[in-house]
């Protein structure tokens, strides 16, 4: 079987890749050996997604009375919430697969492995299917790191697979990593009920936002009951029938053991480059990771890398966008090379935190002279109508140009706004045209305005 192109994964950066290809008319193949959508579509992104949801709104169940509601006995099915989750996913996999037909492109199930170049061998169930092409495209994506003194058991040590179908609702959780995978699950379980406690190694939360959002959200979770352990040191984690038994060592070298019912280890990822072939073909791998350049383009002629295969940030927006610009240089276009600095990031959590951009210590870090706009939610009527007057909105802007540098957003639904800043970015805004811009009243959005005027000693609202 002969193509123009084989995109081995089809996580969001694969099918994307392979939905662009057929677009601009590439005969194109695409190999995955669990579900179409990889893991963002069945087991990341959008089913934790709908975990969160449930549990948003089981917290405003239980805080009716700030709104003037009332209901009885509010409650929960944990099950119905695990499989509400489970649905949403399995439609999104129906979907990929209707994509796929709609765009004639031919998926191929199993293992892929790329004995040489041009060729990927497709084994499932003991049979193997060769495929050839001039251009592979390796989309594996990446897998939950573990702590090698503390494996993964599926009943009290969760990597993410295992706390998004539990069997039971935890009582006393430990999150271990506080990156936006742990964030997000701690400020589920918390909003269900559970006792709370994050370990951290770094200093602080949330280690790669700006330090005022990493402060906010360490006060707003410690009011929801959450205990933070920051720069932690897990020394051993040790499962018995009824839990987990913790020792920890803080950052004042003091050694606790605790009990808790279960643990989540999040602690970042590995990437899928291991026995596909990528080592022997003499792909250059930079600790586990795709060498590439700005176009997917790996050392070795025709095996290009995109997604959490190639490095970081790893999001599947990043690998959406490093699809379309790989492709495109494929097909003789000339897109932009890929930049990492235009890369919106968001953890949903309550309450959500989104950035872009350089933070502030960035920025100076990078010779910057700046002006700082801030903007608090409890400035703002929509905020305040929605009950949700907690947050900020944070500008970085250079103070000889006027560039908007980064925006570092904390509160609800920063991760709907974000894209506005994002797109100032690529268009190369400057204040001037942010703050001609006029923002719909009454809306969330004009905390963006008004965080840019704050820059300029021209808030209004504050």
């Amino acid at each position: 079987m002969t193509y123009d192109l084989i995109v081995l994964g089809s996580g969001p950066g694969g099918y994307v890749a392979a939905i662009r290809a057929s677009q601009l008319g590439l005969k194109t193949a695409i190999v995955e050996r669990e579900r179409l959508g990889g893991i963002c579509l069945n087991w990341g992104c959008i089913p934790t997604k709908a975990l969160l949801r449930s549990s948003e709104i089981y917290h405003y169940l239980t805080h009716l009375d700030a709104y003037g509601l009332s209901a009885e006995r509010p409650g929960f099915d944990l099950t119905r919430v695990v499989q509400r989750s489970r649905t949403v996913a399995d439609q999104l996999n129906g979907g990929v697969k209707g994509l796929m037909k709609k765009h004639r492109i031919e998926v191929h199930e199993g293992v892929g492995t790329i004995p040489a170049r041009g060729r990927l061998i497709v084994e499932k169930d003991g049979a193997k299917t060769e495929l050839s092409a001039k251009t592979i495209i390796v989309a594996t994506g990446a897998r939950a790191r573990e702590l090698p003194f503390a494996k993964a058991d599926g009943e009290r040590i969760w990597t993410y697979r295992h706390a998004m179908t539990p069997r039971e609702m935890p009582t006393r959780l430990l999150v271990i990593g506080s990156g936006a995978i742990g964030i997000e699950f701690a400020s589920f379980y918390s909003d269900m009920g559970a006792e709370v406690t994050i370990a951290e190694m770094l200093p602080r939360i949330l280690p790669v936002e700006d330090e005022e959002v990493s402060a906010f959200m360490a006060k707003a979770l410690t009011r929801q009951g959450m205990r933070l352990v920051t720069g932690a040191s897990i020394e051993s984690l040790e499962t018995g029938t009824g839990g987990v038994t913790a020792t920890i060592r803080t950052a004042d070298g003091a050694v606790e053991t605790s009990e808790y019912s279960h643990a989540i280890v999040a602690v970042g990822i590995v990437p899928n480059t291991e026995n596909i072939g990528l080592e022997a073909l003499g792909v250059a791998l930079d600790r586990g990771h795709t060498v590439n350049d700005g176009y997917g383009r790996t050392n070795v002629e025709g095996i290009l890398a995109i997604g959490d295969v190639a490095g970081p940030p790893w999001l599947a927006h990043k690998a959406m966008h490093e699809a379309i610009i790989c492709v495109e240089k494929l097909a003789g276009q000339n897109p932009h090379p890929f930049d990492n600095g235009n890369i919106p990031g968001c953890t949903y959590s309550r309450p959500q935190v989104a950035s872009v951009g350089l933070t502030e210590a960035r920025a100076k870090e990078a010779g910057h002279a700046v002006k700082i706009g801030k903007f608090p939610f409890i400035g703002n009527g929509k905020a305040i109508a929605l009950g949700e007057a907690e947050g900020f909105i944070k500008t970085v802007i250079d103070a000889a140009t006027g560039e908007l540098l980064g925006a570092h957003m904390v509160g609800a639904e920063v991760t709907e706004l974000i894209q506005g800043y994002t797109i100032a970015r690529e268009l190369e805004s400057t204040e001037a045209e942010l703050i001609g811009t006029t923002f719909p009243h009454p809306t969330l959005s004009e905390m963006m305005h008004e965080s840019i005027l704050s820059a300029y000693g021209r808030a209004l609202h504050v």
